[in-house]
């Protein structure tokens, strides 16, 4: 990469930080007949093509959480990849604009004391959801056949044991009525070292890059290895893998929620028509007022 398309990069990258405040403000504003369209160059009419599917797919992600409430669906997405993949960003960009009673996010953190005793998916089981809900796993159980399996958290017993009860656990699942749905974010080498570059420079994305980010990035060729043995011995008919490609983040959301949608077969669900009501008034009601101790400042 030479320096002005590495510095284009960057550049594009920081607007990315600001992608998600910045979607929900321009298509608002779009819906009301007054938005912006920047069309100055290719990466700004991309950027605004981006916002204006995201928002059309996003519509039909409040259809299907209707139809999910409607009919008492259940629904289970796992997120996986490489660490900086853009399964995060996808996530925000699934549960954006649906009701968080309905549609909940699930990241563990590494099991305790007590739960590393316990039959392995058993902090999970406690996740699933019940009838009218969607759960997305931010990482799953498949933490077992990658990090845990590199970083030598458990044994090649553990692992062995793993491969062999997955696929049934989760023929459980899908015979229980949940609906499960398996992606895994590719992102080349060049990329990832790019991504985990703007980390280290990026005070609001500093956070996200840990010593076990690190450690991964040494750790490449393992990883790869551990991902290809994965997706072999658990790409099951009842419960299929689907890889996103996912160098560019925008294409990579809007190809993972759109085939996420095609693959149920939601429909509209009527809704009555729903008309605000008259404020009750009572004459001897009188607000009290507010002391100004109590009003946060006015700086902007």
């Amino acid at each position: 990469m030479d320096d002005e398309a590495l510095i284009r990069r960057v550049r594009e990258e920081y607007a990315e930080n600001f992608d998600e405040e910045f979607e929900m403000d321009y298509l608002d504003a779009t819906e009301e007949g007054h938005g912006e369209t920047p069309a100055n160059d290719e990466y700004h009419a991309f950027r605004r093509q981006y916002f204006q599917e995201l928002h059309r797919l996003q519509i039909e992600l409040v259809k299907l959480q209707d139809w999910v409430v409607e009919k008492k669906e259940k629904i289970v997405i796992l997120f996986e990849g490489r660490d900086s993949a853009g399964k995060g960003g996808a996530i925000s960009r699934f549960t954006q604009r649906l009701n968080p009673r309905v549609c909940r996010t699930v990241a563990l953190p590494a099991p305790n004391d007590r739960e590393k005793t316990q039959w392995y998916f058993q902090r999970y089981v406690s996740q699933l959801p019940a009838g009218g809900e969607i759960v997305l796993f931010d990482r799953s159980w498949y933490n077992r056949a990658g990090v845990e399996k590199v970083m030598g958290f458990c044994t090649d017993d553990e692992v062995e044991e793993f491969f062999r009860t997955v696929p049934e656990f989760e023929r459980m699942l899908v015979r229980s009525g949940i609906r499960l749905f398996k992606y895994w974010f590719s992102i080349k080498n060049a990329e990832q070292v790019f991504r985990f570059s703007a980390r280290l420079h990026d005070p609001l994305k500093r956070w996200k890059l840990s010593p076990m980010d690190l450690e991964s990035r040494r750790r490449w060729e393992d990883y790869t290895r551990a991902k290809e043995i994965m997706l072999q011995r658990t790409h099951i008919p009842e419960a299929p893998w689907w890889v996103v490609p996912a160098d560019d983040k925008k294409k990579a959301r809007l190809n993972c929620l759109r085939h996420f949608l095609e693959q149920i077969p939601y429909t509209d669900v009527p809704h009555g028509v729903v008309e605000l009501p008259e404020r009750a008034h009572s004459p001897e009601y009188r607000r009290a007022d507010v002391p100004d101790e109590m009003i946060v400042p006015q700086v902007y």
